[in-house]
């Protein structure tokens, strides 16, 4: 395999957006939103503000974007769990994909976790309370009695906050996301016994 800048120049413009969102993404991260400016961002990337500002005009659209693009798997899932059946297999399955796109999303979420008054402020929170609500549709069962529709949303609670709260213990990511996977199937399963 060689570098990302080995591929063919097609697929090399095709990825510029992507690229673009990451290293945004990673600035965002390393120094503040607030601190970061679109100038940096062309200089880290390594193209002129001209070849940055054909494909956002602004750092909130850069930020926009990256949060758009990251969480459509989120309203794939809903949509894909919207047309199943409420049984247990539908909702372990959506609890196992909700821990894969949380994986490959961490750097945003972890974002999102440190820089509140700016998500607030983009209303990309608003966005991600619907998508939460989406979510627990379609694996809370309505008429599940209390104790159950709250088994089923922490186990979604669960799975946010394996991401952040693990950090320090002694366990690889893999291990600690499996982890936090068997204890949100457990707590589906277990509301799901209640029904």
């Amino acid at each position: 395999m060689g570098g990302i800048m080995d591929g063919p120049k097609q697929q090399r413009r095709g990825n510029t957006r992507q690229r673009i969102q990451d290293v945004a993404l990673g600035l965002f991260a390393e120094q503040g939103y607030e601190k970061t400016s679109l100038r940096e961002i062309a200089e880290r990337l390594d193209v002129t503000k001209a070849a940055l500002y054909y494909h956002f005009k602004t750092k909130e659209e850069i930020l926009v974007s990256i949060f758009e693009d990251r969480t459509q798997p989120i309203l794939d899932l809903i949509e894909w769990g919207r047309q199943q059946p409420h049984t247990l297999e539908t909702k372990k399955e959506i609890v196992r994909r909700y821990s894969e796109i949380l994986a490959g999303a961490t750097p945003l979420f972890r974002f999102m976790q440190e820089n509140q008054a700016t998500v607030r402020e983009l209303r990309v929170g608003e966005t991600f309370k619907d998508r939460m609500q989406g979510l627990r549709e379609i694996i809370v069962d309505p008429d599940a009695d209390l104790a159950d529709q709250v088994r089923c949303v922490s186990a979604l609670f669960t799975m946010h906050a394996g991401m952040f709260l693990l950090q320090d213990l002694d366990a690889t990511p893999e291990e600690k996301r499996k982890a936090v996977l068997d204890v949100a199937t457990d707590l589906v399963t277990q509301a799901h016994k209640g029904a």
